[in-house]
């Protein structure tokens, strides 16, 4: 199955908080790749971004971490820190080397105990899963890592909203790959990126699995359920192999966002924080048009939603997942 660890160069791995559905994902590049961001969200919580600016001087990051747990769920990035520092990478700074560790989180503090997120410890271990294995291998989808607590489809309240998770996925033409990680917990629905049919989000009713469309709702005069701004957000990593600059992998990080456009609606909405990250492993030079390439991230990006609540299991009672009838003819436009 193709997924983000088909970028050569990077490792990932996830980390879950055993009391309550949380976790953190982490992207290693501990060599150092060129990264930008693009935020769409009215409410993002991010760490470091200003700093991937194009006109701004760091050039390299050392991982990107994907968290839930809110504002709270930022400090896992901290244990990503320690754990590059440890090991000898970061940016050369004279006295020391300072990783540098830019990081996005999600809301998922409405199911379970709210006290219980991501801490600085749930970051390291995510490093400590990326290196396991001695190869890249496929990443683990679903409800892991930073999806572990993701719901979509909230815009009508919690009890008709459904599973949300994390996906990956990865296209490649000629020499270029283009992948992507992402985290779905999105205010509205997800749909098939092809067909338009809404894959998870929200019921007609509680106990009801008949998919609603909320797009279609909202138009026909339905009143969403008041939604707190940052209670919502799909977060995600995009990488390529080819050698880009800060500008074009802001461009890149742009083009993911219209895999979000393609697959949830309503989509970068005042309740949700969707942030992108985009960077380069630098493998090949020989690089193809950017046309082409925002072509494969929005993609990628697209496709690795799908997954993320493709992959999803229900949590108790309240949120349910997509029904087993239905997973093999949804997939069918993700297999491989």
């Amino acid at each position: 199955m193709s997924c983000l660890s088909d970028v050569a160069g990077l490792r990932i791995g996830h980390a879950n908080m055993q009391a309550r559905a949380t976790g953190c994902s982490v992207v290693l590049v501990p060599d150092g790749a060129c990264a930008a961001v693009d935020v769409r969200g009215a409410a993002p919580g991010t760490r470091e971004t200003d700093l991937l600016t194009p006109g701004n001087l760091v050039e390299h990051v050392h991982a990107i971490a994907l968290c839930g747990g809110s504002a709270f769920g930022l400090d896992a990035a901290s244990g990503v820190v320690h754990w590059l520092e440890e090991r000898g990478f970061g940016l050369q700074t004279g006295p020391s080397l300072v990783p540098i560790v830019p990081a996005a989180v999600l809301f998922d503090l409405l199911l379970g105990d709210a006290r219980i997120r991501p801490d600085a410890q749930c970051g390291y271990a995510a490093c400590e899963a990326a290196m396991q294995n001695t190869v890249a291998g496929p990443v683990q989808q679903g409800n892991v890592g930073a999806g572990s607590g993701a719901v979509v489809g909230k815009i009508f309240g919690l009890e008709r909203a459904m599973r949300g998770g994390i996906g990956s996925a990865s296209v490649t033409v000629g020499g270029a790959t283009v992948g992507a990680l992402v985290a779905c917990n999105a205010v509205g629905d997800v749909r098939h990126p092809y067909s338009g049919q809404v894959l998870a989000g929200a019921r007609v009713a509680e106990g009801v699995q008949e998919m609603l469309d909320a797009h279609a709702a909202l138009l026909d005069g339905a009143q969403p359920q008041s939604v707190l701004a940052g209670t919502n957000t799909t977060i995600g990593v995009i990488a390529t192999n080819i050698d880009l600059d800060k500008p074009r992998l802001q461009r890149l990080a742009l083009a993911g966002h219209d895999g979000l456009a393609r697959t949830i609606t309503p989509v970068h909405t005042m309740s949700d924080g969707d942030t992108l990250f985009a960077l380069s492993t630098r493998q090949q030079s020989d690089a193809p048009s950017m046309l082409l390439l925002a072509a494969m991230a929005s993609e990628a990006v697209a496709l690795a939603i799908v997954r993320a609540v493709l992959h999803a299991h229900p949590y108790q009672d309240a949120v349910i997942t997509i029904p087993s009838a239905h997973w093999s003819q949804m997939n069918s436009c993700v297999s491989g």
